[in-house]
């Protein structure tokens, strides 16, 4: 049956952790029948650094100590302040989790950034950003994935009935392959880094991501160009915000793509930006359904393959409210349910 979920982000400061996990796990309880709900760990980047997606993320990393530096976060020769407050920012995560998600057998899922993006972001403890070391970042890969084990382990001592999945932010993978990052001078652009080094970096997060007995998606925003890889690489499934693809969601090689990664038993998590809302219609779910369902009928996937796909709200500019956030998780509840008539008919 068609699924919902979320990438993670809640809106909330340090006193809101407990508060947010519940009202996440409650909105999805709340679900249409029919529709699979797929919880996941709320995010309060709004605490300051190191709750942040790279500061949470490089936290994680194993014997890869990090630090806010002037210009971001960066390795340094032994852990501080900063990275003791981003795994203050875990723990308290985790521990809401395991108060709101008491009980709870099946599917949960956590997000962290991606390898590559991850390298990206990420600067060297004397030079410029780890991407540009290819020994760095081989190691800083290899440091993840020993960091995403842990966390497997952690969240299921949290839940013991948790089967997680693990959600792999790429949305600079993009960037990373067409070159286009600009070097800590800012006077010239990084190496391209080409497709076969793309798998390799992230063939050894995947790995320990299903080693963990976890499952994996990684998300590329709209650089559906990275989608060979991420299916070559091995992942279970592939996000990709649907209205960013092409005008109405449609764009003919993305959508060959994706079509070719199913037939592979590659999984799509479909992101979707909020529903207009009419004073006189309400919001435009419709819409959204289109643009799932409309480029899947042209590109000949089978109608009853709808019922495979995840929804999720695709990430926001800004935090927003948590009314916005919970009406997007009804929203996406709806929309999934319009698709599993769909597969169905």
């Amino acid at each position: 049956m068609t699924a919902v979920s979320g990438h993670g982000p809640w809106p909330g400061g340090e006193r809101d952790v407990l508060e947010a996990q519940q009202l996440a796990l409650g909105e999805l309880a709340e679900l249409p029948t029919g529709v699979y709900a797929v919880p996941f760990l709320t995010q309060l980047a709004q605490r300051g650094p190191g709750a942040d997606a790279l500061g949470r993320t490089a936290a994680r990393l194993t014997e890869m100590p990090v630090e806010l530096g002037p210009h971001g976060w960066k390795l340094t020769e032994r852990p501080g302040v900063d990275a003791r407050r981003a795994e203050t920012f875990w723990r308290e995560d985790l521990g809401a989790l395991a108060i709101a998600a008491h009980g709870h057998a099946g599917p949960l899922t956590v997000e962290v950034l991606g390898p590559w993006t991850l390298a990206a972001q990420l600067w060297s403890a004397r030079g410029d950003r780890v991407l540009a070391d290819a020994g760095a970042r081989n190691a800083l890969a290899g440091a993840l994935a020993d960091g995403l084990r842990t966390l497997v382990a952690d969240i299921v001592a949290q839940v013991p009935g948790a089967e997680v999945t693990v959600q792999l932010a790429e949305p600079l993978l993009g960037q990373v392959h067409a070159g286009v990052l600009p070097t800590f001078s800012g006077f010239s652009r990084l190496r391209a880094v080409a497709g076969p080094e793309i798998v390799e970096g992230l063939e050894p997060v995947l790995a320990a991501v299903r080693d963990a007995g976890a499952r994996s998606v990684v998300h590329l925003g709209s650089t559906w160009v990275g989608v060979p890889p991420v299916v070559l690489a091995g992942a279970d499934a592939l996000g990709l915000n649907l209205a960013e693809v092409g005008p109405g969601g449609w764009n003919a090689q993305a959508w060959e793509l994706i079509a070719r990664a199913m037939e592979r038993g590659t999984g799509l998590w479909a992101g979707l930006p909020p529903a207009q809302i009419s004073q006189c219609a309400g919001p435009a779910l419709g819409e959204l359904a289109d643009l799932v369902g409309v480029p899947w009928r042209r590109v000949g996937l089978p109608a009853a393959q709808l019922a495979d796909v995840t929804l999720l709200a695709a990430p926001r500019k800004s935090f927003g409210s948590t009314d916005e956030h919970r009406a997007e998780l009804a929203n996406l509840g709806r929309v999934a349910e319009a698709l599993a008539e769909r597969a169905e008919a």
